[in-house]
């Protein structure tokens, strides 16, 4: 497979860009997908940064998949979660505070089939990957 890391990050940098610019009115929805905008803190640099990641709604709950489009190496933002787990989401319009955190083996096998539902590609990306993707729950707390 050719190396278009550059491609996403330029697609990556214009849906943020488009998601901020609009307050959350274009971009949280592709298709039948669904965009959040999430914040993370440097572990190292301590700045803040703003990925969109696709995410499956679970009750009050949003779920995300660390896949990084099936390279064998977790992404940032999932790594700097697992430093500093406490953060925000942008849904929408709306900014919730919210914890992070990986979801268990049996949680795993629940939330799954939701989210090849929202995105067929994961079984390829974690075939590709070599490694376990983690599944990550966001759950809201208090601002």
């Amino acid at each position: 497979m050719p190396n278009i890391r550059w491609l996403l990050a330029f697609i990556t940098t214009c849906h943020r860009g488009l998601y901020r610019w609009s307050g959350g009115r274009l971009g949280d929805r592709i298709g039948r997908k669904r965009f959040l905008l999430l914040t993370h803190v440097g572990r190292r640099s301590g700045a803040r940064h703003t990925a969109p990641l696709l995410y499956v709604a679970d009750g009050e709950r949003f779920v995300v998949i660390a896949s990084n489009a099936g390279d064998g190496r977790d992404p940032h933002w999932w790594r700097n979660l697992q430093a500093n787990p406490e953060t925000e989401v942008q849904v929408g319009e709306r900014r919730i505070a919210v914890r992070a955190r990986q979801a268990s083996g049996r949680e795993c096998e629940v939330l799954w089939p939701k989210l090849i539902a929202s995105y067929r590609h994961y079984p390829e990306y974690r075939a590709r990957a070599g490694r376990e993707i983690p599944v990550v729950v966001l759950e809201r707390r208090a601002a």
